[in-house]
């Protein structure tokens, strides 16, 4: 039989203590790297929650309102007019027999224009001078018939009532003979009008009729045959918004630019005022004048007008990409202290297009957020991007 052998118990001590030495070190292995799966999670979503937080935050861009002072001028498009404009119209139907004139061509007050040959009225004329000398002689015959019988009468060789009625008789026909006169005049008056002549001194600017046209009495339907400017001296018709009314005042000075002259500044005087607003523009119609001696400025043209006047020093200007409109009118988006957005309700003095003059709600200090973000809301929290400016306000 074989031998069994047990072990030794001084030697398997030692073997047990390594392993639990072992068994702790794996223990606080595991434990570390437990930790070390949480800490790394926490401050991934820590990182997280702040990357979100960031890019809900929107980056805004901020720009400076410009102070616009009182030397700041108000340019408004006007429309040139002359002093004096008259459409000639026929005033009787006929042919066109001649015309003197043509466009860009001097007249004097009473010179003439065209002729016309209206064959009928000239029937019509002929026609009421006979009945004038029929009237006229019934009326002369009557005259004669009342004397004799006034003078019967005298002698009670007739009734009275007989000698009344021959008395009434002639009143009847001097009546006729002077309504056949007043018919007389009139054609004659209608038939002066076959001459067409001009009614004050300036330019022929429109010229509608040929030889052998028939043209029609009336304006209705017909195209003026002449249009007659006076351009010696010109009006210019301005819209001046509600604003800035009170300060254009009469006899103020401009200055008007043309197109057509780069360069070249008229100067124009302020002459009326309409005083009245226009409900539908909220504008009030204003008139200047000019010489024109060289005939620089044309009927009809479009023209920039510049006024010395501006917001006096306590307005501000921005560029109109700034500006919000919603429900509550118009607002900006300003970045408070405490960098939140905060919209305010602005009033317009002006808008020029690309940039807005700023009578109220706004100072040059706030810090106005261009191009804001339609979404944007009262309290919002807003971060500012690195570069800022002043307003490119453009005048």
């Amino acid at each position: 039989m074989s031998e069994i052998v047990h072990p030794d118990p001084v030697a398997t001590e030692p073997q047990r203590g390594s392993l639990r030495k072992v068994g702790i070190v794996a223990a606080v292995i595991a434990l570390a790297l437990v930790a070390f799966g949480i800490f790394t999670r926490h401050r991934s979503d820590s990182q997280l929650a702040t990357w979100t937080t960031a890019q809900s935050t929107p980056i805004v861009t901020v720009i400076h309102p410009t102070a616009e002072g009182a030397s700041d001028a108000l340019t408004l498009p006007g429309n040139v007019q002359a002093y004096n404009s008259a459409a000639i119209y026929a005033r009787t139907t006929g042919y066109i027999r001649k015309w003197f004139v043509d466009i860009g061509d001097p007249v004097r007050a009473g010179q003439t224009l065209a002729i016309l040959d209206a064959p009928e009225v000239d029937q019509q004329v002929a026609a009421a001078q006979a009945d004038l000398q029929t009237a006229r002689a019934n009326r002369s015959l009557a005259a004669s018939t009342a004397t004799r019988w006034r003078d019967l009468l005298a002698k009670d060789a007739v009734s009275k009532q007989e000698t009344d009625e021959k008395i009434g008789d002639l009143a009847a026909k001097s009546a006729i003979a002077n309504a056949a006169s007043a018919n007389v005049r009139r054609l004659g008056a209608l038939q002066g009008f076959t001459r067409l002549t001009a009614p004050f001194s300036g330019v022929v600017t429109s010229r509608s009729t040929q030889v052998g046209a028939l043209v029609t009495a009336g304006t209705a339907a017909s195209t003026p045959l002449f249009t007659i400017a006076d351009v010696n001296r010109m009006r210019i018709y301005v819209r001046v918004p509600q604003a800035y009314s009170g300060q254009t005042r009469q006899g103020m000075h401009a200055t008007l630019t043309v197109p057509e002259y780069p360069g070249r500044a008229f100067d124009v005087t302020l002459t009326r005022s309409a005083d009245a607003v226009d409900p539908q523009s909220g504008t009030v119609l204003v008139e200047l004048q000019a010489a024109n001696t060289d005939r620089a400025l044309k009927p009809g043209a479009y023209a920039q007008v510049k006024f010395p006047v501006g917001a006096g020093g306590t307005g501000v200007r921005l560029p109109s990409s700034a500006l919000v409109i919603g429900a509550k009118g118009t607002q900006v988006a300003v970045v408070g202290s405490d960098g939140k957005a905060h919209l305010k309700t602005i009033t317009i003095g002006r808008d020029d297009g690309d940039s807005v003059a700023i009578s109220a709600g706004l100072t040059a200090s706030d810090r106005v957020i261009d191009s804001p973000p339609d979404s944007l809301q009262t309290g919002d929290p807003v971060r500012i991007a690195p570069s800022t400016g002043p307003a490119r306000a453009k005048r």
